[in-house]
């Protein structure tokens, strides 16, 4: 399986980076709690505004109040999560690039982001409208829930990743 995997990603595993990572003996699980640590931020963010969004928490809160408070962190949580997810990817780049669960995970997150796009310029376009009603608009409760999905997503494919 792995001879099959273009040169890229073998080169990749044997910088000194992608090699530091996989043969050091603390650097590794040092990455990975980097790692989780980043997700539980970005899914507590994400996760506080969608709730918001589907209007099952914090009403009295305006969703650009929310958003103001809320997207630094998920934005900084991200920024963990692309620079610790690329040293561990570094380490096992022939084995990942096979890994289903690694495939799917990786094509959720393009979804969120192409989701988060979409909300932005579809349901906020008219935010201070309706954020001032006392119910959320349909379309942004939906948005709210399929964020939740694909960030449950992200997350139980990079736990399966371990077991593929």
């Amino acid at each position: 399986m792995v001879a099959d995997v273009p040169e890229i990603w073998k080169s990749l595993e044997q910088t000194p980076i992608g090699a530091s990572v996989r043969e050091s003996l603390w650097l590794f699980p040092a990455v990975e709690t980097l790692h989780l640590l980043g997700m539980a931020v970005l899914v507590a963010a994400v996760g506080a505004f969608d709730v918001r969004l589907l209007g099952l928490a914090m009403r009295g809160v305006r969703v650009s109040e929310l958003a103001r408070r809320l997207f630094p962190w998920a934005w900084a949580a991200f920024a963990v999560q692309v620079v610790t997810g690329f040293l561990l990817f570094s380490s096992e780049a022939t084995r990942m690039v096979v890994n289903p669960a690694f495939r799917i995970k990786m094509v959720l997150i393009a979804l969120a982001g192409v989701h988060a796009a979409a909300f932005r310029w579809i349901a906020c376009r008219d935010m201070a409208e309706w954020e001032a009603e006392s119910r959320t608009p349909i379309r942004a409760k939906i948005a709210g829930l399929i964020s939740i999905l694909l960030w449950v997503g992200v997350v139980a494919a990079g736990r399966w990743i371990g077991f593929i």
